[in-house]
């Protein structure tokens, strides 16, 4: 594929995630794709589809801007700038209802018009200050704690 087509298979792939049409993923990705994010490694399109639903259930507003796109060979190299409203759980932070921004590089490695690969880096301190979870309030602690034991309530319950 021509870099000219790399960059537009990664500008497609920014609109199915906003458009949050997770099953145009299968076509985005090849078998043996990896996304690696700061903080681990995620493997295969139905790992990856279950990380994104979960963002896209903390942020059903989430959009994704790129602001540049730069290809040599088969990679392709993006600055975006995330955009979304906190209105669900993500990672046991609870919503906040905090809209956020947050720049964010991806770099795609391309194979056979796939995304075989995938590197994110993003300043997670950035990203928990937007959520207003850092520095740690007591609020923030109270309204993340109470939250989890309403979760906790409800799933005992529903065992009875």
């Amino acid at each position: 594929m021509s870099t000219e087509g790399n960059k537009y298979l990664v500008r497609r792939y920014w609109e199915i995630l906003n458009q949050g049409n997770l099953d145009l993923l299968d076509e985005m990705y090849s078998a043996d794709f990896v996304w690696h994010q700061p903080d681990r490694d995620i493997r295969g399109v139905g790992e990856s589809k279950q990380v994104t639903s979960m963002y896209l259930s903390a942020f059903p507003d989430m959009r994704f801007i790129t602001e540049d796109a730069i290809a040599e060979g088969n990679e392709v190299v993006t600055r975006v700038k995330f955009r979304g409203t906190h209105r669900g759980e993500l990672m046991l932070i609870g919503p906040t209802d905090r809209q956020m921004e947050l720049e964010i590089i991806f770099i795609h490695r391309i194979e056979g018009g796939k995304i075989v690969e995938m590197w994110e880096m993003y300043d997670n301190l950035s990203f928990m200050r937007e959520l207003g979870v850092f520095p740690p309030r007591p609020e923030v602690i109270a309204r993340t704690f109470i939250h989890q034991a309403k979760k906790l309530r409800s799933r005992l319950r529903s065992k009875r």
